[in-house]
Parts: structure tokens; C-alpha cells; sequence
């Protein structure tokens, strides 16, 4: 039985999509993470009241922070990777007659093509811990990773995954039309992590 979730696609064979070439993976350099640090402490500095014995307690924020923006950048990297790879289905869609009624062309980055984002979660891509909506939603907030100093501590704690999923939410909602799946047995591509190659 057919789950009715998913478009039929004429034919039977498997169409090749483009690889999936992730960001994600990239190592900062040792004066990024030493900027990263300085900018977490100030952070931390505003948090926490002057009183003795609280360095430690403001170092370990500084660095909860740290961690929380590295976070954030993952998923921007992430983002930013799956809109490209989005771009790059487009593409091939277009050049496969059997596709290429399952997009209509409007201005990129097209609405709803949130189909390509859960073709990725029903193929059980591997993320290493990163949310794949999240991603897109912070990646269409920001168009380049800012830095961490444009962030204040109640966004990079309790904003940030919010931000994302309202962006994401309302990204995957414009369409005029409902939605459209792909069956995940009918595609395949590669997913390849370009930091480490």
C-alpha cells in the first residue's frame, strides 16, 4: 500500500540527484576560538555581578556560550549546505522531463521546497546532532554566519532554536499549493562532508 504522503513519480527507476556537500565539518582556526573566548567573557562579564570568587563561575559561562555559538554556526554551515543542494535539485529537476513538473519556477529561494528538506530526514541522513529545520531556519535568517559578538547571551540560550523554527516554519508555508513529498525509495544521492576531504 502506498503512502499517500508522497507525489507518484512516472516510471519505477531511481532518479540520481546531486551529491550533498556539507560544510558542517570546518575547524577554526586558534585565534578565531581565542576571539570566540574574549567575546564570550564580556558576555559573561554583563551576566554575573561583580563579586570575589565569581571568575570561575563567568569562565564556565564563557565557555557555555562558546559552546552555544559554535552550535550555532554548525547549523548555519549545515543550512547553508542544504540550500545549495536544494539549488542543485532544482536544477536537475528541471533536466529530468519526469521531475520537472514538480516545481514551478518562482524566485529562489523557493517557498515550500521544504519536500527536499524532509526527502533528507526520510533518508536518515546523518547529522552528528544537527536538526536539519533548525539548520534551514537559521540559515535563512542569516546570510552569512555572523559573528558571536552580534549575539547577546538570551539569544544564543533561548532564542536561537526559536528564530529558526518560526523562519523555517513560515519558509515551508509560502507555497500556494500543498506540499509536495518525494518518495525517498526514488531518489539517491551522496552526502559528503568537504571539510574533511
Amino acid at each position: 500500500m502506498r503512502d499517500a504522503r508522497y507525489i507518484e513519480i512516472p516510471g519505477t527507476g531511481t532518479h540520481e540527484l546531486p551529491p550533498l556537500l556539507v560544510h558542517g565539518g570546518a575547524e577554526h582556526a586558534p585565534d578565531e576560538d581565542a576571539c570566540e573566548l574574549a567575546a564570550a567573557l564580556v558576555e559573561a562579564e554583563d551576566m554575573l555581578p561583580e563579586a570575589e570568587g565569581l571568575e570561575d563561575r563567568k569562565f564556565e559561562l564563557a565557555l557555555q556560550l562558546k559552546e552555544r555559538y559554535r552550535g550555532l554556526i554548525a547549523h548555519w554551515l549545515w543550512g547553508d549546505s542544504v540550500l545549495e543542494w536544494i539549488r542543485q535539485c532544482e536544477i536537475t529537476f528541471e533536466n529530468v522531463a519526469a521531475l520537472r513538473q514538480f516545481l514551478h519556477p518562482d524566485v529562489w529561494p523557493h517557498a515550500s521546497r521544504a519536500s527536499f528538506v524532509t526527502l533528507l530526514e526520510d533518508k536518515g541522513v546523518p547529522t552528528h546532532g544537527v536538526a536539519i529545520e533548525r539548520a534551514v531556519g537559521l540559515r535563512l535568517t542569516f546570510r552569512q554566519p555572523p559573528p558571536i559578538g552580534c549575539f547577546s547571551n538570551q539569544f544564543l540560550f533561548y532564542l536561537d532554536s526559536a528564530v529558526a523554527k518560526s523562519a523555517y516554519s513560515t519558509w515551508s508555508r509560502l507555497s500556494p499549493r500543498a506540499a509536495t513529498l518525494f518518495p525517498p525509495e526514488r531518489f539517491h544521492f551522496d552526502v559528503l562532508d568537504i571539510a574533511s576531504a
